[in-house]
């Protein structure tokens, strides 16, 4: 399927801030970028680089006052994403090299601090991709999908005990859990079709069976038309605006449709 989709972001500086913005995808084996285009108002010249993860990522600075961002992209993505399947967990010494870093905990993913409950959630499920899906259903089930109940501190463990969070919180509990039971997982952030309310979302994925495999935990049955922009360990390493400095969003736009 192809689609265009964009955001439009209004922030405001307190003074002159440095900003890393991670907001163009890629094109790889499962999406291709047709088209994009960029506003700065007031106008800049972001530099660009690669990042640890292969995320695209522009360098500006928002000058003193307000800045609107705008961008546009169309994408040809796959309508359905490939089920989980029943292959078995890899071992980590079979793993990719590049695979092993989302094996160890990080910021939001304490993984090392829930090897004692994972069992427990997953139950007699086979190792692999059903231990996946009951985490999946475990999430569902005991944590509320609710605005306002966490913070850009909250943790997987905050998550937990509070039962309650948003796409991002969702991720990192699920990221956690999977890392715990020794399968790698990262965090990905992007757009996805259908999305309602819209607005940026945010899933992970599990490596097995040679290859990176979707699940979000916010949907209850398995959806493409997924545009990924950026993958990591945790919202640490995929967030859309980093700010060094004081910056307050304003307000956002995010739009998905089918291109005609």
């Amino acid at each position: 399927m192809r689609l265009q989709a964009g955001c439009e972001i209004v922030v405001e500086a307190e003074d002159d801030c440095a900003v890393v913005a991670m907001l163009r995808p890629r094109s790889n084996a499962l999406q291709w970028l047709v088209s994009e285009s960029w506003r700065f108002t007031p106008q800049v010249r972001p530099d660009q680089y690669i990042d640890a993860f292969g995320n695209v990522c522009q360098r500006f600075v928002v000058p003193r006052g307000r800045m609107t961002l705008r961008a546009e992209i169309e994408v040809e993505t796959d309508a359905d994403i490939p089920l989980a399947g029943h292959a078995p967990a890899t071992p980590p010494a079979a793993l990719p090299h590049e695979t092993v870093q989302f094996l160890l905990p990080s910021r939001y993913c304490p993984s090392d601090r829930l090897f004692e409950d994972v069992h427990g959630i997953v139950g007699g499920a086979a190792p692999g991709a059903a231990q996946v899906d009951a985490i999946c259903d475990w999430i569902r089930s005991r944590i509320a999908y609710r605005y306002g109940e966490s913070n850009a501190s909250t943790d997987a463990l905050d998550t937990m005990r509070h039962g309650a969070g948003v796409c991002r919180d969702y991720a990192h509990v699920g990221i956690a859990l999977c890392r715990a039971l020794r399968l790698p997982a990262r965090m990905v952030v992007g757009y996805l079709h259908g999305l309602e309310p819209m607005d940026l979302q945010a899933w992970f994925e599990v490596w097995r069976d040679g290859r990176w495999t979707t699940f979000d935990p916010t949907q209850d049955r398995p959806r493409g038309g997924r545009i990924v922009v950026a993958t990591g360990r945790d919202a640490a390493d995929v967030a859309f605006l980093t700010n060094h400095g004081g910056l307050t969003t304003v307000d956002m736009q995010v739009w998905v449709g089918l291109a005609p």
